[in-house]
């Protein structure tokens, strides 16, 4: 019978049954080998079912996006009347008075506890406090022109009727309207009374807010604020006026943009600010707090098909007295002088986007992979193993029947 060819290339040379030999030692390592081998194949089968988040940096191409900001945020220092926050970015974009637009303010006494979830506005509680006389047209102080007020008709009049008008037009003029007093519209509708007894409380403020995805800041300060050519400035006369306010804090929550479960494992930084409280021991009523963010917008993929599109963000801090002058703690920093009491948030976005996408450990062809790889790396450590030992057993056994 003519031979194959095939048979010389056989890498699998059979070895008779009659010539093998079996020992002890032997089944122990198959014994060992087999129970390695099934451990390895379960640990291959959990891998399987594993699910891991790999994250992936990519350039951000969603800038004409709205980022959105949740903040929720105590003042235990300064009442909800006098509080402001403005939003301003690198584009010259300004969002004035926020905190009347949309946003909860819950005023707390001083010892912290809530006293009213209400907005609360001096003077407009008073009913009776219109004039009697029905041609009345109240005085603006300086603030207006209204000499020629006799020479028009009563329509055409430039007058202020009531406190706020009296507050706008100084607002127009940027002077100080301090509490209101000597001023009449004021003093009839219990403004000033008003102010004076609720000038103790603190505030918390709770809402959302949209930014562009570009630099920028928030700011809370106390007064109306008002923009010129010449920068943004707030009417502080009435806090200056009260040495107790101050612009001590506690943010319970900062976030930019919606909230997420983490998938990383690592902890995400989508609130790295959530739970400080800045209260120094120190006097703090002339005095400005910052942070500085770095925001990252991160989307997150997750297993199901869901996507949620959010940020992280890191923060440094500082704060400096108004007055400026030398840091008592660093002999050698010189803070600068000016601005107003206020918190600010300097915020500013990266270029690159982080995306955590969330899937399985590896896939079924990795899988038998790897199945198949432990088998084989098994199986050659158990015959070079048993080789070893069967060869030392043989030289042993030798030296003996010397």
């Amino acid at each position: 019978m003519k031979k194959s060819k095939l048979l010389s290339i056989d890498a699998f040379a059979k070895t008779e049954e009659d010539v093998r030999i079996r020992t002890r030692t032997g089944g122990l390592i198959t014994l060992s080998c087999v129970v390695v081998t099934f451990l390895l194949l379960l640990s291959e089968w959990f891998h399987l079912k594993e699910v891991v988040t790999r994250p992936q940096l990519v350039v951000d191409r969603d800038r004409h996006l709205k980022l959105d900001l949740n903040m929720d945020i105590t003042f235990p220092h300064i009442p909800c009347y006098l509080l402001n926050m403005d939003i301003m970015d690198s584009a010259g974009e300004m969002q004035l008075e926020v905190l009347n637009k949309g946003w909860s303010k819950t005023r707390l006494d001083p010892s912290g506890q809530v006293l009213d979830t209400k907005q609360f506005k001096p003077g407009k509680d008073v009913v009776d406090y219109a004039p009697e006389d029905e041609n009345y047209c109240g005085p603006c102080y300086g603030a207006r022109d209204q000499s020629k007020n006799d020479e028009v008709n009563v329509d055409e009049r430039v007058c202020c009727q009531t406190c706020d008008d009296v507050r706008e037009a100084y607002a127009e003029k940027q002077w100080a309207f301090f509490d209101g007093k000597n001023i009449e519209q004021c003093e009839r509708e219990g403004y000033v009374e008003q102010v004076n007894e609720h000038i103790e409380e603190g505030c918390r403020i709770k809402g959302m807010a949209k930014l562009n995805r570009i630099g920028g800041n928030l700011h809370f300060a106390p007064g109306k604020g008002f923009h010129n050519i010449r920068g943004h400035f707030h009417d502080a006369s009435l806090y200056q006026n009260s040495p107790s306010l101050n612009f001590n804090h506690i943010i319970h929550h900062l976030s930019f943009g919606k909230e997420v479960e983490d998938i990383t494992g690592q902890g995400a930084s989508t609130a790295p600010l959530d739970g400080t409280n800045v209260s120094p021991e120190f006097d703090t009523h002339k005095h400005q707090f910052s942070y500085f963010a770095k925001i990252v917008p991160t989307r997150y993929e997750y297993l199901s098909g869901e996507t949620v599109e959010t940020t992280q963000f890191t923060t440094t801090y500082h704060s400096r007295p108004l007055k400026g002058g030398r840091d008592s703690d660093h002999p050698t920093t010189l803070h600068s002088q000016g601005g107003f009491p206020s918190v600010y948030f300097y915020f500013e976005m990266s270029p690159l986007k982080v995306i955590n996408k969330q899937q399985y450990a590896q896939s079924w062809s990795g899988f038998w992979l790897n199945c198949i790889t432990s088998i084989g790396g098994v199986l050659a450590v158990g015959t070079v193993l048993d080789k070893i030992t069967y060869k030392a057993q043989r030289s042993m056994w030798g030296k003996k029947s010397t």
